[in-house]
């Protein structure tokens, strides 16, 4: 959409769920954040809606509290944020009446929503509910029947179901609503800089085209921790677990970025085949391939940490995996003979995510002769926190020995970029939503790819009652590997 197109149309965004902590914490900042830029159509309207029984005041101060002046200097922070609170509105109903979104639509009309004006769907609810939700908004009328202008949009979050044969129910329902051209899957980790400069890095770089393949590279593996437990979420983790919550989707769709072949060019479709047609390479899991784990307790500096099944939102017996360390292989040219390994895990030591690139060493190298051969190069991309690229070679420490030395060189994006604001993941995904940009949006046949991959080792683990591996909360994860 050109920036003609914006200020010449009317645009309404209705966050359904609006009271809950993913419509508070990051739609709404992420919103203020595309309008303190003044990239949002000048006529734009912000809905919330939600059970809660709030009046458009409460509401405001609801989500002010997470509202931050990344993009505006300090001065004009208060004029824009008033400004911006003037057009967010409360709507209060149940999720699966039609009268509650006829109220909706009343609200609309009385803020002077045109009866043309773009609209857009947030659905910020638990996906058990996203069919009924759906159907009562296509039911009171506030979808467009076509991907036009003016057009209607719904995005829905992740997990799009529990396996490959409940995501395509869930699929099938929401086409009775919202055809496959007006749904956005949203998965923010595509929003982060650091992953969509994937394809920046991969082909616009000459150096790395011709690495990128079983001759060069060793390993590939992508690493995800975070040093917190559940904290009270157990109630939506222990029915999905850390391959439903985190691999299937955050890091496969990492996965295929780096291992996808390079697109014909730069539009949606062509990305999202290349990505289809490479995940479609990924045999099932196997139990062989997997390991899991369960974080429990552990006293640290006299402080208790509580494991997994302490938590009351968890039942004392269950056996869901917070920690899962997968072994994927592509049956493909490409990377034939290449293991990639995925890791994921709760209550870890330390927050990361980052690939890991592991390059193999020369075959007769001339200083193996010496008895001591070189380390492999390393490439590793950090997606959070400290986003960055470090590519580790092999230096000489200066002196009349010869000692190798890994040198890292180290594109940090906070002392890279220091005169730009590396925009949140929801800006930049909700930004693309407006525009009709699809790119970073997960297709159909994308999400039954990944979900084939799964689905039998997720079906085995619960009919086999599997006991993950306990890990003190805090530490590496199990101190066992696949196959152990």
């Amino acid at each position: 959409m050109s920036n003609k197109d914006k200020k010449n149309n009317s645009l309404s965004i209705t966050i359904v769920g609006a009271s809950g902590d993913l419509a508070t914490q990051k739609i709404f900042p992420a919103l203020f954040a595309l309008f303190s830029q003044n990239l949002l159509p000048e006529n734009t309207l912000f809905f919330g809606f939600a059970r809660s029984t709030l009046s458009d005041m409460e509401f405001r101060e609801k989500i002010t509290k997470h509202l931050i002046c990344r993009y505006t200097p300090e001065h004009s922070c208060e004029r824009y944020m008033s400004d911006f609170l003037e057009k967010c509105f409360y709507c209060q109903g149940k999720y699966n009446s039609v009268d509650s979104f006829l109220d909706l639509y009343t609200l609309m009309r009385e803020k002077n929503v045109s009866r043309k004006s773009n609209r857009i769907f947030y659905l910020a609810i638990p996906p058990d509910i996203f069919s009924d939700v759906a159907k009562a908004i296509g039911d009171s009328a506030l979808v467009y029947c076509r991907d036009d202008v003016p057009w209607s949009r719904v995005i829905i979050e992740k997990p799009f179901g529990k396996d490959r044969d409940s995501s395509d129910k869930l699929t099938h329902e929401m086409a009775k609503i919202f055809t496959e051209e007006q749904t956005y899957r949203i998965d923010h980790y595509l929003g982060k800089e650091v992953v969509q400069n994937l394809l920046v890095l991969r082909f616009a770089n000459q150096i790395f085209k011709p690495l990128w393949n079983s001759d060069y590279i060793k390993k590939i593996e992508i690493i995800w921790s975070e040093d917190k437990g559940i904290e009270g979420r157990g109630g939506y983790f222990d029915n999905y677990g850390i391959i439903r919550d985190i691999i299937q989707n955050h890091l496969l769709q990492i996965l295929a970025m780096v291992t996808m072949e390079e697109p014909n060019s730069l539009s949606a479709r062509e990305i999202r085949d290349k990505k289809v047609k490479v995940l479609s390479k990924i045999p099932p899991l196997k139990i062989d391939d997997i390991l899991l784990g369960q974080y429990v307790s552990v006293k640290n500096d006299n402080i208790q940490l509580l494991g997994y099944t302490n938590d009351p939102t968890v039942p004392d017996s269950s056996l869901t995996p917070t920690f899962a360390k997968v072994k994927l292989k592509i049956n493909n040219k490409r990377w034939k003979g290449v293991p990639f390994t995925i890791t994921a895990g709760k209550a870890m030591k330390e927050k990361k995510t980052k690939v890991k690139i592991t390059f193999r060493t020369p075959e007769n190298n001339i200083f193996c002769s010496l008895g001591s051969c070189p380390p492999p190069n390393e490439l590793i991309i950090r997606i959070q926190p400290n986003e960055g690229i470090h590519c580790n070679i092999v230096n000489k420490i200066p002196g009349k020995k010869l000692v190798f030395h890994e040198q890292r060189l180290d594109l940090s994006y906070d002392t890279a970029y220091t005169d730009h604001v590396i925009p949140e993941a929801y800006e930049s995904l909700i930004m693309d939503i407006i525009d009709g940009d699809k790119s970073l949006f997960i297709r159909k046949d994308e999400l039954q790819t990944a979900w084939d991959i799964f689905t039998p080792i997720l079906h085995q683990i619960e009919k086999e009652k599997i006991k993950p591996t306990p890990y003190s909360f805090g530490s590496t994860g199990p101190k066992k590997n696949i196959n152990e």
